[in-house]
C-alpha cells in the first residue's frame, strides 16, 4: 500500500515507516533490521507496512516482493497463525 495506512488502526493511529521508505533512506534494504518495520498492535497483531512508489510512477509490485523476500529472509513469519496482505487492484 504506498499510502502505508493499512495498519494505522491496528496501531492505534501511529504512522509506520514503510519497508520501501527505510531500503531508500539506507541505499538497500539489507540495512534495515526487522524490528524497524515489524511494530506490534492492538491484540499482539504483528504489523508491516511495505509501501511503494507514488500512484502512477514505478511498479508496486516489485516493491511488494522486495517487502515480502524481506520479511521471509528475516523469519517474520514464523510462530503466526495468519497472514493478510492489503493489496491494490
Amino acid at each position: 500500500d504506498p499510502k502505508a495506512d493499512s495498519t494505522r488502526l491496528m496501531l492505534h493511529s501511529k504512522a509506520q515507516t514503510t519497508v520501501l521508505h527505510l531500503a531508500a533512506e539506507r541505499g538497500a534494504v539489507e540495512d534495515i533490521e526487522i524490528e524497524e518495520v515489524m511494530l506490534t498492535g492492538f491484540r499482539n497483531v504483528r504489523c508491516v507496512e511495505s509501501g511503494g512508489p507514488e500512484p502512477g510512477v514505478g511498479c508496486a509490485g516489485r516493491g511488494i516482493i522486495t517487502a515480502i523476500n524481506f520479511l521471509e529472509e528475516n523469519g517474520a513469519y514464523q510462530d503466526l497463525d495468519f497472514v493478510s496482505y492489503d493489496g491494490i487492484r
